[in-house]
């Protein structure tokens, strides 16, 4: 069993103690429907960034502001009182998160935290009762994880990652500025439209949502889920969300190797999806048995390869890719039908 840091631990037997839950064909770019929705997050979603004064948690909370995102406070414990400053706007940094969401009115936290204390900073967004949770960190141990979703059962916090890219509902401004970024992913390579777009790998993200703008189909929201075998979110829970929400009208799908969930998602999709989907599952040549790049993406047992699930995928109707390169112009072919 792996060694849990001691404020981890303390944390994860205090929440144990109450695991019991208490309770059509279109022939180009879509256009954008009147009342836009988006998924998990609008363009006036309140965020707030635990780890705000390290390193990589200034460098992408800067990147958000310029954004236009309304990144509104920042918590890093025995740093309360600071003011986070970038080009002219200033944001209060907070010793707690419940303090931080009391205050600022935040609803949503991204966690720059480093691994051996990110289960802890997750579960401090769920005491704070905040309605999302996106883990960008990397390397979180996987029984840290198995706590973590046993402490969240009953909550009514959603959690995005780890591991992940993060989210973008874009803005409608110049390089869809005014859009809500959170996490990593370069904002202005972002359109608004009606395409929404989930995927275990960041990279594989990005490369679609740039393919997509570049043609003129613009996103409703893109999510990157994380590529760990234990996450908050998976593939058919956005897929859920973008099949009822009336701005999305088509959906692009990126998997890879390792676990069932691409296998699961295309066999709702085929019984429940009411709108077009392309796809594209990374890791075709990677040999059994070998981790490609994430935890997740690994093939043992004789289950999780990408023949299986791309020809899942194609059963239920899904218009797979042979290559990255061509998501765009697949998920073209198949809105002209």
């Amino acid at each position: 069993m792996a060694i849990i840091p001691f404020v981890i631990r303390k944390f994860a037997i205090r929440h144990f103690q109450r695991l019991t839950p208490p309770r059509i064909t279109l022939l180009s770019p879509l256009p954008l429907s009147p009342t836009p929705m988006a998924i998990l997050v609008e363009t006036d979603t309140r965020i707030l960034v635990q780890g705000i004064t390290g390193d990589f948690g200034s460098r992408h909370a800067k990147a958000s502001i310029d954004y236009g995102t309304q990144l509104v406070a920042g918590v890093t414990p025995g740093k309360g009182g600071q003011v986070f400053e970038h080009s002219g706007k200033k944001v209060p940094v907070f010793d707690t998160v419940s303090e931080a969401a009391k205050e600022t009115g935040a609803t949503v936290s991204v966690i720059f935290v480093p691994p051996p204390f990110a289960a802890d900073a997750i579960l401090e967004g769920v005491d704070a009762g905040l309605d999302l949770v996106v883990a960008i960190t990397e390397g979180i141990p996987v029984n840290d994880m198995i706590r973590v979703k046993a402490a969240m059962k009953g909550s009514k916090t959603r959690l995005i990652g780890p591991n992940c890219p993060g989210l973008v509902t874009p803005g409608h401004g110049e390089k869809s500025h005014g859009g809500c970024r959170i996490g990593i992913a370069p904002g202005y390579i972002h359109k608004r439209g009606n395409v929404g777009v989930v995927s275990r790998s960041g990279t594989l993200t990005y490369e679609a949502v740039w393919q997509l703008t570049t043609r003129g189909y613009g996103q409703s929201t893109c999510v990157g889920i994380g590529g760990d075998p234990v996450n908050g979110t998976n593939h058919l829970d956005v897929l859920k969300m973008f099949n009822e929400d009336p701005e999305t009208e088509a959906i692009i799908m990126i998997g890879e190797i390792g676990g069932n969930a691409e296998v699961e998602a295309a066999r709702w999709i085929k019984a429940n999806c009411k709108k077009p989907v392309a796809g594209f599952i990374a890791g075709a040549t990677a040999p059994k048995g070998r981790r490609m790049g994430h935890a997740g993406a690994i093939v043992s047992g004789g289950q999780g390869g990408a023949e299986d699930k791309i020809a899942a995928m194609e059963a239920a109707g899904i218009r797979v890719s042979p290559s990255p390169s061509l998501l765009g112009e697949t998920l073209a072919e198949v809105l002209k039908g």
